[in-house]
């Protein structure tokens, strides 16, 4: 068997669950947030932090931002794969999009629970 040292163990078949299961739960947020705001129509500022402040809505977030990075990271490897032919670049490009995310994540931890 033939094995890519580029895939860090990934195969093509994980990707796809994971680019399918964080669709989901990005589309079941986005239902919900829809939800939420037919259902509140006088939209204020309490209502809105009264949401937010709830456990269940900053666990829900933070998993929803976490599945919009990991689409984003599959998504961004496979145009760069496909066509940034210099492994150098490459490289660096992936290297840059990776320290992003990373700074994402940390900024949607801080703004989400407060840190």
């Amino acid at each position: 068997m033939v094995t890519n040292a580029a895939s860090f163990g990934r195969s093509g078949v994980h990707d796809y669950i994971l680019l399918r299961a964080s669709a989901i739960i990005l589309a079941c947020y986005t239902l919900f947030l829809a939800g939420f705001f037919a259902c509140n129509s006088p939209m204020t500022y309490e209502v809105w932090s009264g949401l937010y402040s709830t456990l269940a809505m900053k666990v829900f977030t933070l998993i929803t931002l976490i599945a919009l990075l990991i689409h984003v990271w599959i998504g961004v490897w496979q145009v760069l794969t496909d066509y940034v032919k210099c492994a150098a670049l490459r490289g660096g490009l992936q290297f840059v999009f990776v320290v992003t995310v990373f700074a994402y994540l940390a900024a949607g931890i801080f703004i989400v629970w407060g840190v």
